[in-house]
């Protein structure tokens, strides 16, 4: 079998081919497109946590190349020390006190959103909730004004989204980066001359170490990197997991009934959520060093994708790995990746997700989806739906 990021087909269902690379390659070699995989739980938690020997400066997705990283020098493309430098600096952000304190503003949210989705009898979840609470909460936090952020949400969509088994950025999707960079640097230029209380204003009185020691400040450059990491990240994985929650739940109706009745379910309803269609399905890194994993050797300089969705479902760590269950207890929640790169926003996607399911099952109980019209997001290592049409 074949693993191509790329095909559509693999979009719709990942999940076989996963299993089979678990059971029969688990060192997975794709010449065509020049790029290792590994798929099973303990290699790709080793290899998350070995950043000697897997970085991510040469990106992590399949599609980047060299120059796009040097124009867009985000954390994500970083490893430490620079990567811990800069990790530190936005961190306190997303403390557990500033998260509770954002509760009230998901829950009014999520109200409002509730309220005319029932006025309309029926819905399209992705367009009328999931897609559009994540970005009020993040835009407020990185300092996006309210009447800008329908544009930054569909200009991330389509920067991220990917032709059929092309391997590299679509037109469409360079020219989205590029208005998201020019987005980006005049919401720095306006906060220079009048400074807020946002994460933008922050980064650009923010001082860091450099590799000297010496004190220095973020570039404009390197600021927008940040608001446009902070602004997509922040929006996708929430708008994809609520997508996939909503999706599993109306397929699961005994589930979703034992939610209903204890709010308390949530938490775990998440994590297993979380678990079963993870959003971001790998993540890539690049070989400092030879590297051998079950006998076989991987070359430095080589890609090697982490496949985090593979490694979620994998039976030798978790008990009836294809099964759905909101019972579960899942120990180490890989999802968000883990170690020096765990993502800073999962305390946020956690706090946006419960708040989402409570107030959606409180007010709309039962629902069905329309399953003939699901559309899924075509991204090279995001899983989720596009749409949702919803009727209760």
């Amino acid at each position: 079998m074949d693993l191509n990021p790329f095909s559509y087909d693999f979009h719709e269902n990942p999940y076989p081919i996963y299993r089979w690379l678990r059971d029969h390659a688990p060192v997975y070699r794709n010449d065509a497109l020049n790029f290792y995989a590994l798929s099973r739980y303990d290699d790709v938690l080793t290899a998350i946590l070995d950043h000697d020997a897997y970085s991510s400066a040469k990106g992590t997705v399949l599609e980047i190349k060299p120059e796009m990283i040097e124009q867009f020098p985000i954390i994500l493309f970083m490893d430490p020390p620079r990567h811990t430098r800069l990790r530190k600096l936005v961190s306190h952000a997303f403390t557990p006190r500033r998260m509770a304190a954002l509760e009230p503003t998901a829950r009014a949210l999520a109200t409002g959103y509730i309220d005319r989705i029932l006025e309309q009898g029926s819905c399209d979840f992705i367009r009328d909730f999931a897609a559009r609470l994540p970005i009020e909460i993040i835009s407020t936090m990185v300092g996006v004004p309210p009447s800008d952020r329908d544009l930054v949400r569909e200009l991330t969509d389509t920067a991220l989204h990917r032709e059929p088994d092309r391997p590299e950025f679509p037109d469409s999707a360079l020219a989205a980066n590029a208005q998201l960079v020019q987005y980006f640097a005049g919401l720095v230029a306006e906060r220079r001359k009048q400074p807020r209380d946002d994460m933008t204003s922050l980064l650009i009185d923010a001082e860091v170490e450099d590799d000297d020691g010496e004190k220095v400040r973020l570039t404009d450059f390197e600021i927008v990197a940040f608001c446009g990491l902070l602004s997509g990240a922040g929006n996708e994985t929430v708008t994809k997991l609520l997508g996939n929650a909503v999706v599993l739940l109306a397929r699961h109706p005994d589930a979703r009934a034992d939610l209903v009745r204890d709010f308390e379910r949530i938490p775990d309803a998440v994590e297993e959520i979380l678990r079963y269609w993870t959003p971001a399905q790998y993540t890539m890194r690049t070989l400092l060093r030879d590297v051998t994993v079950h006998g076989q050797t991987m070359p430095r300089d080589a890609r090697v994708l982490l496949l985090i969705g593979s490694a979620t479902r994998d039976e030798r760590e978790y008990t009836d790995a294809d099964a759905f269950d909101i019972t579960r207890k899942v120990p180490t929640q890989i999802a968000f990746g883990y170690g020096l790169h765990h993502c800073l926003g999962a305390s946020l996607a956690r706090l946006e997700s419960r708040v989402s399911l409570e107030e959606l099952h409180r007010r709309i109980p039962e629902y069905e989806i329309d399953e003939s019209r699901l559309e899924r997001v075509h991204m090279s290592n995001v899983h989720g739906f596009a749409s949702v049409p919803m009727r209760f």
